[in-house]
């Protein structure tokens, strides 16, 4: 099926006499008629469900439905897409290891790596999403274990060129990790230029209704991890906390890493969705299609308005002729990019308040990429914890907004824009 149909039609295959939706299964555990039966589920030698915290049927096939969107070959959901980041990245970088990361990505993100992951004894190296391939490559080190970047980074939306990052990450050989969030696998999917694991906060355009938090970790199921065995000793060794199970040689290639995250990480940590969100999600997924493409739409029209007012100091919308990113875009996003638009205003922080507090129809929220159009200030909220040099290489100054265009009516967003920007003129 091609992605429009898989929206709709992917992940779940009712038989005859079962239910035409993909049914919630609100059920913390299973039962099973003898210990051997559940001990195989322990063992990893059966495939089935024992407790929701590792697995839930409901989550497995919302998780297969975005595997089949993505193009990979096994997936998980998480209980945040900032859980999905943390997971993938820690179920292959420990302490007294290494990460290269892009410096132009979500502010939570950044805290996660540079902060939390840091006291844990992971080490991190930032490089401009523009760095050359001999700058690149400079960044890595003999315990480098990954690759971090944004396909379109929140909220700076610079581009990631993905293929780039993903030959000197293969070159050092170790995988790259792409975020995809904003550009979701409509109109971008990251596999088909190099990268070996995507990341999503399902919260975002998947499910599109600000309903449900959640992520999700598709692995495309490329990356040799025996080739490179020295490096990732707890995919290519045997785990004596499953009786000595090697996921590798077990799982393969296609399944290793998903099956050691959902075992070890989720296990341990219990970052779950429930399977009530799960549901949520795949009513969004089946609209994803539609949906982004309006964004899309809404999102060039506000930009190309604002690229013109006078209030205006610079506009950062990727798909905008023009752009920094426009030919990156043009390469990796030919349908679109997203419904997010950053924009500095002339008169600065104060004017960028005054902007905000003047919309009528978009509302003042620290979330985004949803069918309602909403906005905010990062530098003082998503991104607060950073310092003026930390903003700047962010990409988000403190001057800049960040609009996230709904499915609204296009001529009464930019109406609504319009009369906020003459407030904003006057203050």
């Amino acid at each position: 099926m091609k992605t429009n149909s898989i929206c709709v039609q992917g992940g779940y295959t009712p038989g005859n006499g079962e239910p035409r939706q993909i049914p919630i299964v609100q059920s913390t555990t299973f039962k099973y008629d003898t210990c051997e039966d559940m001990g195989a589920l322990f063992d990893l030698e059966a495939e089935g469900y024992f407790y929701s915290r590792l697995q839930n049927p409901t989550n497995d096939l919302v998780a297969a439905k975005i595997a089949q969107l993505e193009g990979g070959t096994a997936a998980m959901l998480t209980g945040s897409g900032q859980a999905a980041n943390f997971y993938a990245m820690f179920n292959i970088c420990g302490c007294g290891e290494h990460i290269v990361a892009s410096s132009s990505i979500y502010g939570g993100t950044y805290n996660l790596i540079s902060v939390t992951m840091k006291k844990m004894g992971i080490d991190v190296t930032f490089v401009s999403p523009d760095a050359t391939e001999e700058e690149l490559n400079a960044a890595f080190r003999e315990n480098t274990r990954l690759v971090f970047g944004e396909t379109i980074a929140n909220p700076a939306l610079t581009v990631l060129d993905i293929e780039k990052f993903a030959k000197c990450a293969h070159a050092h050989g170790v995988p790259l990790i792409v975020d995809n969030t904003f550009a979701t696998p409509v109109n971008c999917r990251p596999f088909e230029w190099g990268a070996d694991i995507v990341t999503h906060s399902t919260t975002k355009y998947m499910d599109g209704h600000g309903a449900a938090v959640g992520g999700a970790i598709v692995d495309s199921g490329n990356f040799d991890w025996m080739a490179y065995a020295d490096k990732y000793p707890g995919l290519c060794t045997p785990d004596e906390s499953y009786h000595g199970v090697t996921y590798a040689e077990r799982f393969g290639k296609g399944g290793a890493f998903i099956t050691k995250c959902t075992a070890q990480l989720m296990r341990d940590l219990g970052s779950v969705q429930s399977p009530q969100s799960a549901f949520l999600l795949n009513l969004g997924l089946e609209s994803l299609h539609v949906r982004m493409q309006r964004h899309c739409e809404n999102g060039l029209a506000v930009a190309e308005f604002l690229s013109g007012h006078p209030a205006v100091a610079y506009v950062n919308y990727c798909s905008l002729p023009g752009n920094k990113y426009y030919e990156l875009a043009k390469k990796y996003l030919p349908k679109g990019s997203c419904g997010v638009v950053s924009f500095g205003l002339k008169g600065g922080r104060k004017a960028a308040g005054v902007f905000m507090k003047s919309l009528k129809m978009a509302s003042i929220a620290t979330h985004v990429a949803d069918a309602r159009t909403c906005c905010l200030s990062p530098a003082i909220t998503t991104h607060r914890q950073m310092n003026d040099r930390q903003l700047l290489e962010a990409g988000v100054p403190a001057e800049l907004v960040r609009l996230s265009c709904g499915i609204e009516d296009k001529e009464d967003l930019l109406a609504d824009v319009a009369q906020a920007l003459e407030a904003a003129s006057q203050s």
